[in-house]
């Protein structure tokens, strides 16, 4: 239940709108209609040994990254970096990056996006997956991704600064 009173918007635990990619489950948080598009947020539950998106880079928007359940491999493709529930990770625009679950523990983490367009990513890229019944080829991933100005590693490449 999303209730808006007074400016504020209370997006009760358990409500709001759910995605899943293979067997990532994202739940929106914020798609940006409360925040002029300025911040989207989503928790993602990743379970035990499952990968993450292929390494890329977002050309316009900054992300944010709070684990806050068991833990999460980011790396940069030059650098892993293992952050356990608790640890928060930025990644500016143009850093090279991805997550994954390696663990044997379910993991959780809260992610921001700002600018909020990148939830229509998501969204986009759960309906084309369900579509198919199954993970999209690489083409259409990077088609889906160029929407959103994100980008394979191919770009620009940074480490992760602890």
């Amino acid at each position: 239940m999303t209730t808006t009173t007074t400016n504020i918007t209370l997006v009760a635990n358990g409500t709001g709108e759910t995605l899943r990619v293979g067997p990532i489950i994202m739940h929106v948080l914020e798609d940006g209609s409360n925040t002029d598009n300025r911040l989207g947020a989503i928790s993602l539950t990743i379970p035990p040994h499952t990968s993450g998106p292929p390494q890329h880079w977002h050309r316009m928007h900054d992300e944010t990254f709070l684990v806050t359940k068991g833990a999460i491999r980011f790396s940069t493709g030059k650098k892993d970096v293992d952050a356990k529930a608790g640890d928060y990770i930025v990644v500016p625009p143009r850093a090279v990056h991805t997550f994954s679950n390696p663990f044997d523990e379910e993991a959780e983490f809260f992610n921001t996006f700002s600018p909020a367009y990148y939830v229509d990513y998501l969204r986009l890229t759960a309906r084309a997956v369900a579509a198919k019944g199954g993970p999209l080829n690489e083409k259409e991933a990077r088609d889906i991704m160029a929407q959103f100005a994100t980008f394979p590693s191919e770009g620009p490449e940074e480490d992760i600064v602890e």
